[in-house]
């Protein structure tokens, strides 16, 4: 039986250690077999239905924890996280929440809420997904015989999607994604878990999963631990933003080069380098004053850069604002995507282009 009264208690920073980080009063009742980590910054109403989900799964509520990585820290989480450990203290499962307050992004929450669970096994999802009921006991199905196993992830769209739900659509088809997947400690332990460099959500969890494969870990699909992850909505002209994750390609490329090859091996679309080319020799011609080749790379600028807009319209939304969204965003992003590959490029010191 569990205790009645609980108390939340708060773990300490990350570099701080405490006899006791659970949030009970005394020690769990029970060995636990499987910790949820779930990294979050800022979004308690997300948060709550992704912890509305994890509190009514199939699997005995003595057998796993759920540890909240609080990548902000703030109140509104820490009150969230509060609520629902003291809803569910006499039934349900162990709810801890910790502060990171040292290195900020994803990787770091993540190795934060690792290295403070006592299971184990750890499973990790964002605070975004709802992981269906049968999500733990499908994970830990598959970690029998396997370092680590990846979920499968239902990404809904719409008919007519936009082209950012479009794009977010991808981690459906992601062979490994840290919104869905299951690792030993043990294996956590011998990489090293995260890259804490990775301090954007993007190619952290590939990063995880070369570095496993190196280690020789065994890594298997769990196509029967779903978690559902609605597209979330995103601001006009959010793609423009979202460029600069590119700088992470070339700190992937630079660690792990055969795997990256073999499978990723993404470059900006030929187009991209056609843009700016384009452009490049439009000033040319601008400054020297030859007016024919001013048209002709006048031309191929707005050719390519209309085609490459039309390309993103493709089987997505027509109306109006997401046109003109379209239209904006395919000026910016050529020059943009460019750009963070090359910061990538020489932050990390790799020729990655």
């Amino acid at each position: 039986m569990r205790p009645a009264d609980v108390e939340l208690r708060e773990s300490p920073p990350i570099g701080e250690r405490a006899p006791c980080f659970n949030g009970y009063a005394g020690a769990l009742p029970e060995p636990l077999r499987i910790a949820v980590v779930v990294p979050t910054w800022r979004r308690p109403d997300l948060l709550t239905r992704c912890l509305e989900a994890l509190c009514v799964q199939t699997l005995s509520p003595d057998d796993y924890e759920i540890v909240v990585c609080d990548d902000g820290p703030d109140d509104a989480t820490r009150t969230t996280v509060e609520r629902f450990a003291a809803t569910h203290a006499a039934r349900g499962p162990a709810i801890r929440y910790l502060p990171v307050r040292e290195t900020q992004g994803p990787a770091a929450a993540r190795n934060a809420g690792w290295r403070a669970a006592h299971a184990p096994l750890i499973a990790f999802t964002d605070d975004d997904t709802v992981p269906d009921a049968g999500w733990l006991r499908a994970g830990l199905a598959a970690l029998e015989h396997a370092d680590a196993a990846a979920g499968r992830i239902v990404v809904p769209l719409a008919a007519a999607p936009s082209d950012y739900e479009r794009d977010a659509s991808g981690l459906a088809r992601a062979e490994f994604a840290t919104a869905n997947a299951f690792v030993r400690r043990s294996a956590l332990a011998q990489t090293g878990g995260f890259d804490e460099r990775f301090t954007a959500a993007w190619r952290e969890d590939s990063d995880l999963q070369f570095a496993l494969l190196q280690a020789g870990a065994h890594i298997v699909r769990a196509d029967e631990a779903i978690v559902l992850h609605p597209v979330r909505p995103a601001r006009w002209g959010v793609s423009i933003a979202q460029q600069r994750k590119s700088r992470f390609e070339a700190l992937l490329y630079r660690k792990h080069r055969a795997l990256y090859r073999e499978r990723i091996a993404t470059r900006p679309p030929l187009i991209y380098y056609g843009v700016l080319v384009s452009v490049l020799a439009l000033f040319a011609a601008l400054a020297s004053g030859q007016t024919r080749l001013m048209i002709v790379a006048g031309a191929a600028w707005l050719a390519l850069t209309l085609g490459f807009c039309a390309r993103r319209l493709k089987h997505t939304r027509r109306d109006a604002r997401h046109v003109l969204e379209m239209l904006w965003t395919s000026l910016w992003i050529p020059f943009l995507s460019i750009f963070w590959r090359l910061d990538g490029a020489i932050r990390y010191r790799v020729w990655f282009f």
